[in-house]
């Protein structure tokens, strides 16, 4: 039997050690409007400081995957090391001059080192699983979500640093993370995977429900980082526009914005494990593809209406996530999963690097009112591969037959 004594904690830990390892991630994102205040960063180098960092995890998870790190190291390590050095990567920004060409040079590089971390410590959390796959899976993108929110909060915790906060603080963070998960350790289902099979590419776009799953997922990830980079820039342009400057904290409402879609993944894991990853995902993007489109509707409305959809898109924009990475473990071959998963993750975060970079572009063009529009794209090709997928026969074998 299974031991699964010290199971909260451990879980606890790494989840803790996410959270601060991957405040890294948005530190550019969070540093953004301090930046362009100094008038040396063009919209193009800043929508750099964000697609950066999803190049750099590409590179770092295939890296991974074909030499076969975390087999060869102990998966706690490998997390320590890659935490380490995302905080060194912060720590260069912080001495960098704004504009400096060097800067997307360190967020390559954090985003490098957080594939050696995210990935790791989803593996360690799975670990732990007894029936409870959604659950725990969701709760590792909880925490990578209030990871993701916690570098807008830099700016209150201290201004005399101004744009370097986020970058100065997430390092901090890192670091600690780096010391925090050696004291956790693997569940009783840890397994060494096998190295990336190139086979698992062919088997993903041919297989019916697989390639089901991705295109889901590939319209999740469409939509998912382009507004977690832009919305602290979408609220600070309403602000401005609708005169609240001075009643609308930019920096805490981006935070709980983003922040409060931990919940989001925590409960839709849970009930997914429960009625279906199908269903979940698909409400999720319709919910979030419609706030998508509402957010240009209620722009000179209510401050309070704004926020509340904001709040309700930061909810559903994330809460399907960690059903796709649970469905495509269900439905790949067990020998092949590790191989599928690494080539999802590396095909959603590529195509972050269109969205990322071009809606700046596309809120030039239209206004920052209409900024998430194209992000509805997404979500409507999403639904579609998911509803198709529940009427596949393969779909019973996910979530215990609950599609």
């Amino acid at each position: 039997m299974a031991d699964l004594s010290g199971k909260p904690r451990h879980l606890a830990l790494i989840a803790l050690s996410q959270v601060l390892a991957l405040s890294v991630w948005f530190a550019g994102a969070a540093a953004l409007p301090g930046l362009q205040d100094t008038g040396a960063l063009s919209p193009f180098a800043g929508a750099a400081l964000s697609s950066a960092v999803q190049l750099g995890f590409v590179i770092g998870a295939l890296t991974s995957a074909v030499l076969g790190v975390a087999d060869r190291y102990d998966a706690r390590h490998v997390f320590a090391a890659g935490a380490s050095v995302a905080a060194l990567m912060s720590g260069a920004a912080v001495l960098l001059e704004p504009g400096s060409f060097l800067m997307p040079l360190t967020r390559l590089g954090a985003g490098a080192a957080l594939a050696f971390v995210y990935p790791v410590g989803m593996k360690l959390a799975a670990s732990w699983a007894k029936g409870d796959t959604g659950l725990l899976i969701g709760l590792l993108v909880g925490a990578l979500t209030l990871g993701s929110a916690s570098p807008h909060l830099a700016p209150v915790v201290t201004d005399t640093l101004g744009w370097r906060a986020p970058f100065a603080l997430s390092g901090l963070a890192a670091l600690a993370s780096a010391v925090l998960i050696l004291c956790a350790r693997a569940g009783p289902a840890f397994k060494r995977a096998a190295r990336f099979d190139p086979r698992a590419i062919r088997l993903s776009l041919t297989d019916p429900a697989l390639a089901r799953v991705n295109l889901g997922y590939l319209g999740h990830m469409w939509e998912l980082y382009a507004f977690w980079a832009w919305v602290g820039v979408f609220l600070a342009v309403w602000a401005e526009q609708n005169a609240l400057s001075s009643s609308v904290s930019v920096p805490v409402t981006t935070f709980v914005i983003v922040g409060v879609g931990a919940l989001g993944a925590l409960g839709a894991g849970w009930i997914a494990d429960r009625v279906g990853r199908t269903l979940v995902t698909s409400v999720a993007m319709a919910l979030s593809g419609a706030c998508a489109l509402l957010s240009a509707w209620v722009w000179s409305g209510p401050a309070a209406l704004m926020i509340g959809l904001l709040i309700i898109y930061g909810v559903t924009v994330i809460a399907d996530s960690a059903q796709f990475s649970a469905a495509a473990a269900e439905l790949a071959p067990p020998d092949k999963a590790g191989s599928i998963l690494t080539l999802q993750t590396a095909l959603g975060f590529a195509l972050t690097l269109i969205t990322v970079q071009l809606l700046p572009v596309w809120a030039d063009v239209t206004g920052w009112r209409f900024a998430f529009w194209p992000l509805a794209l997404g979500p409507m090709v999403g639904v579609w591969a998911m509803l198709s997928l529940r009427r596949q026969t393969d779909a019973s074998k996910m979530a215990n037959g609950r599609k």
